[in-house]
């Protein structure tokens, strides 16, 4: 990774939808889990952990869609109720980041991938990232 930005924006495909993160980035994960595969077509799902407080929504309303994670808690994964793009998850763990969509930022393009999870579920065909921690399911949350 390069020199963390203060500030990034990004929002979904047609614009209804769009946010800021005013801190830096914490890292980056990919994700094999099936419900990645599922909503992002077959692949995995690449986000960016922002800290909590630092996600803002500078305009329109996403659409919510909540699941119960393995762990036990909800998860709620926001998208454009216009053009369906994936944009971030709201957890309800407790840790102190929200991952978000690298796909939805404006420019992700300095950012490096940090950790690999849930690889036991990935496809014999996904090509899974090397030289990174690699978790077979989703490691225990740090906290502060």
């Amino acid at each position: 990774m390069t020199e963390p930005r203060e500030r990034r924006e990004g929002g979904c495909l047609c614009g209804a939808v769009r946010f800021a993160i005013d801190r830096p980035i914490l890292g980056m994960a990919v994700c094999y889990c099936r419900a990645c595969q599922h909503i992002s077509g077959g692949g995995p799902n690449y986000v960016v952990l922002a800290p909590r407080e630092a996600l803002q929504l500078i305009k329109g309303e996403p659409r919510v869609h909540t699941i119960l994670a393995e762990s036990g808690h909800e998860i709620g994964r926001a998208f454009c109720a216009d053009c369906g793009a994936p944009l971030w998850a709201e957890t309800h763990d407790g840790t102190p980041f929200m991952p978000v969509r690298a796909g939805a930022l404006d420019d992700p393009s300095d950012l490096t991938i940090t950790s690999v999870l849930y690889t036991r579920e990935a496809q014999p065909w996904h090509l899974i990232h090397q030289g990174v921690r690699t978790f077979e399911r989703m490691p225990p949350a740090r906290r502060p």
